[in-house]
């Protein structure tokens, strides 16, 4: 029913039914995963008015036992999703359906749960939110920094006046118009991140 992607790995289909409605995926060497993909394989599709709440367990340093923290869910509609586990806390789980049914095998072996709940709960939940992968438009993220390399290139050319040799040949554009243009972006994209699309 659910597949669990790490990047370098191979896809994992092999989820641990520990409940009726609980589904467990068990993610050795934790320590070197950024992020991981929870996906339904497309065999069996959630019942009506239900979806699937997706936690991510490790190990506590401190107690040995499992601390679970809510990433998000996946559903019919939105079948997959990725989270970004690296910047996750140890020692802020919260309240979970897992109990002890799933227990971590190894110290170096986190978990990955999936728990069927009603859509209605679901979307009631809140997620740790350092598992959040950023929304950011991949067009704004390339602008950004294209116009960072684009600054810091120029820049490396910088000379002061007094080590410029006159060139009637070429145009100099000062390095402050430049800066207090990109400053400018940065202002105008900070208070309204689609203010290129107009």
């Amino acid at each position: 029913m659910f597949g669990c992607l790490v990047a370098g790995r191979l896809v994992q289909t092999d989820a641990v039914q520990v409940a009726s409605d609980k589904f467990v995926f068990n993610l050795p060497d934790y320590e070197h995963v950024n992020h991981v993909v929870v996906f339904m394989l497309g065999t069996v599709p959630f019942p009506a008015g239900m979806g699937g709440a997706v936690y991510f367990s490790f190990p506590d340093p401190v107690s040995g036992g499992p601390v679970w923290q809510l990433l998000g869910f996946i559903t019919n509609d939105k079948p997959s999703a990725i989270f970004k586990i690296s910047g996750l806390r140890t020692g802020e789980g919260g309240a979970h359906p897992f109990g002890m049914m799933a227990s971590s095998p190894s110290p170096s072996v986190a978990q990955v749960g999936v728990s069927v709940e009603v859509l209605e709960q679901l979307s009631q939940q809140v997620p740790v939110s350092s598992a959040a992968v950023s929304t950011v438009d991949s067009f704004l993220q390339f602008t950004q920094k294209m116009l960072d390399s684009l600054y810091n290139y120029a820049s490396s050319f910088a000379v002061t006046q007094a080590q410029m040799t006159p060139n009637p040949s070429e145009t100099f554009i000062p390095s402050s118009c430049i800066l207090k243009w990109y400053e400018n972006f940065q202002r105008r994209m900070a208070q309204n991140p689609n203010f290129w699309k107009n």
